[in-house]
């Protein structure tokens, strides 16, 4: 057979088991998202925060972001109930490859190149409500750049967990104009810390 057509079929069956893979993480966090408007409630937060920098007076732009304390605390109470909820699952299903394009069933046979994703909705949950309390003590516009830079690294998190890591890079990049490591220098230390730990693989399991 020519080698050419051999490898269009691997490349192809490749695909397809990608494909499925990510199907199953796909549905997996939409049916814990099914129940909440998280993903609405961030919409309106990311492009509320734009806007507010864009106004031409800083008392109008500490007048906008002073609207959206509402919406802060029910994201971070959501993103907690999301949290909670997935802890429910097996660390199978809630495992995502550290390889930056996707390798169905990766936790199978290379469970080491593997994070729980489970643990990582923790860390995203404590850091955002951090924040949202304002436990920094920042100013109104420092505050919700880190805000901002939170619900980029968890929207970064959930493309990651549905996709692979590169896929999750380029979405951040297209959407929001900002690049993966800038977003994790922008979070809080509290959410770095425990992002950074998770990510080398420390107690990540």
């Amino acid at each position: 057979m020519d080698i050419a057509l051999v490898l269009l079929m691997f490349a192809v069956a490749w695909r397809a088991l990608c494909l499925r893979y990510q199907r199953a993480h796909i549905v997996l966090l939409g049916r814990h998202l099914a129940g909440l408007q998280l993903e609405r409630h961030m919409e309106t937060l990311t492009q509320g925060y734009t806007r507010a920098i864009h106004e031409d007076t800083e008392t109008r732009q500490l007048q906008v972001l002073e609207t959206f304390s509402r919406t802060e605390n029910a994201v971070a109470a959501q993103l907690r109930s999301l949290a909670d909820a997935m802890q429910k699952e097996g660390a199978q299903d809630a495992s995502m490859g550290t390889i930056r394009f996707c390798v169905p069933y990766v936790e199978r046979f290379l469970p080491g190149l593997t994070r729980d994703f489970r643990k990582l909705l923790h860390i995203h949950a404590a850091g955002l409500r951090h924040v949202v309390d304002n436990e920094g003590h920042w100013n109104a516009k420092d505050r919700a750049y880190h805000l901002s830079a939170e619900l980029y690294l968890l929207q970064h998190s959930c493309h990651w967990f549905c996709k692979s890591r590169a896929v999750a890079d380029a979405r951040l990049a297209l959407r929001h104009q900002v690049q993966h490591q800038k977003a994790l220098e922008s979070v809080s230390a509290v959410t770095r810390s425990a992002y950074l730990q998770w990510l080398g693989g420390a107690d990540s399991r």
